[in-house]
């Protein structure tokens, strides 16, 4: 009598789940109002404001975009990330980074998440990660319009890669009696009318008739939104939960990486990926 082998099943070469068992990862967006990071291992979205310590010794590492205490932003990442990271295996952190940010915002950010011990750094342009985090086409022009805390950008991608960018020192922590929200959107006009001025192609033209991804938390105010859309003469589209679109991009980004067979220690996303 012959007994036939029961057929192996074949296990699928680029399954994820024994990466995630081995690899852990933080998507991460350091603004400077609000500091929000998703980690692999918990799949939630920690919202917490970008300060040391909260009460009288409170210090804020980050200002207008810019990492002004890179020793106080290691401390504050080691306390409110530290102890969310298992103690083995291999570490990978996809950053969102101002777009003007440059090399920088990337140098003294890597610095700051030494404490993490991450085996990979990753970075990505915040405006790539909000049209991640909506889902854009991106082999079309594509405006993104990002009002923080503290700094509002506008930047054209085309193909996926940043062609224009743009930004003003102003955002929504300056609105007051003073400083009404028509300052933010004077602004945004603005910006975008430069680009359309200097732009000796038709990208910026494109990508304002198809609408602007609106996101940060200036997204979630009427008296910005609307007003912008009558100066600017286009649909203005704002992200899902538009302050976490970030981070959530990032999010998107740090799942593929982690299946990708060429991450490196320290890298930045190409724009083109997907």
């Amino acid at each position: 009598m012959t007994t036939q082998a029961r057929p192996r099943t074949a296990t699928a070469p680029n399954r994820t789940w024994p990466l995630y068992r081995q690899c852990s990862g933080i998507a991460l967006d350091l603004g400077s109002a609000r500091t929000r990071a998703w980690v692999s291992a918990r799949r939630t979205i920690l919202d917490v404001p970008t300060v040391t310590l909260p009460g009288d010794g409170t210090i804020h590492p980050i200002l207008r975009g810019t990492i002004v205490d890179t020793p106080a932003t290691a401390r504050m990442l080691d306390r409110l990330l530290g102890h969310l990271l298992p103690r083995f295996g291999s570490r990978l952190i996809v950053l969102t980074t101002p777009v003007l940010g440059g090399v920088t915002f990337r140098k003294e950010a890597r610095t700051a998440l030494e404490p993490l011990r991450p085996h990979t750094v990753l970075t990505v342009h915040s405006a790539r990660a909000v049209a991640t985090a909506a889902g854009a086409d991106l082999t079309r022009p594509l405006l993104v319009v990002d009002i923080g805390a503290d700094i509002t950008e506008v930047v054209l991608l085309a193909d996926g890669t940043v062609t224009d960018a743009r930004h003003a020192v102003l955002g929504t922590s300056d609105l007051d009696r003073l400083t009404p929200p028509t300052q933010i959107t004077d602004a945004v006009t603005a910006m975008v009318t430069t680009m359309l001025e200097e732009d000796h192609t038709t990208q910026t033209l494109d990508a304002l008739q198809r609408g602007v991804l609106l996101a940060g938390g200036g997204a979630l105010r009427p008296d910005i939104t609307y007003p912008l859309t009558a100066r600017l003469y286009a649909p203005i589209k704002p992200v899902a939960a538009p302050h976490t679109a970030a981070v959530r991009g990032a999010a998107r980004l740090l799942q593929a990486a982690h299946t990708h067979p060429s991450t490196t220690r320290t890298a930045e996303l190409p724009e083109h990926s997907h």
